[in-house]
């Protein structure tokens, strides 16, 4: 009997703590009544690159992503510098050719910069010498940077 009590106890301590954590079955009037009906909307999602941040990139002198066409033209272009500068990897040399474009901007009248910025950004495991950051930088103006 003793332990049939004790069971009985553990259960309802068990069933209280349930009831009180929002574990437990609860009354669908009461719920209603404090609970407000979640709202659906028909609004679309926002789109995954946001406005504010492509204001903000042209702000600062970067230009979108380039077309695939564009792209294809501005590779060849430093492909044909060497082909360790895209080294197999596109994607890698237009985001350093956009950012490129954003420093042209910084410093429009600072053509010595803009080399020796592109030549540090390019340069990896290969570096490239001033004559071929010149390259490089004509390559990404030619083909990247917006025209003014």
């Amino acid at each position: 009997m003793k332990r049939t009590a004790t069971a009985l106890t553990a259960v309802a301590i068990a069933a209280a703590s349930l009831t009180a954590c929002g574990g437990g079955k609860s009354d669908d009037s009461k719920t209603s009544a404090t609970t407000p009906p979640v709202a659906t909307s028909s609004v679309p999602a926002a789109p995954a690159t946001p406005k504010p941040l492509a204001s903000a990139e042209a702000k600062m002198g970067i230009p979108p992503k380039p077309d695939a066409a564009a792209q294809a033209k501005y590779i060849a272009a430093l492909d044909a510098i060497s082909p360790a500068v895209v080294n197999g990897k596109p994607d890698r040399a237009v985001s350093r050719g956009r950012d490129t474009c954003g420093t042209v901007h910084s410093f429009p009248t600072d053509h010595t910069k803009q080399v020796d910025i592109t030549r540090q950004r390019f340069s990896g495991a290969t570096q490239f010498t001033t004559t071929q950051a010149e390259q490089i930088l004509t390559a990404v103006q030619t083909h990247l940077c917006p025209k003014h």
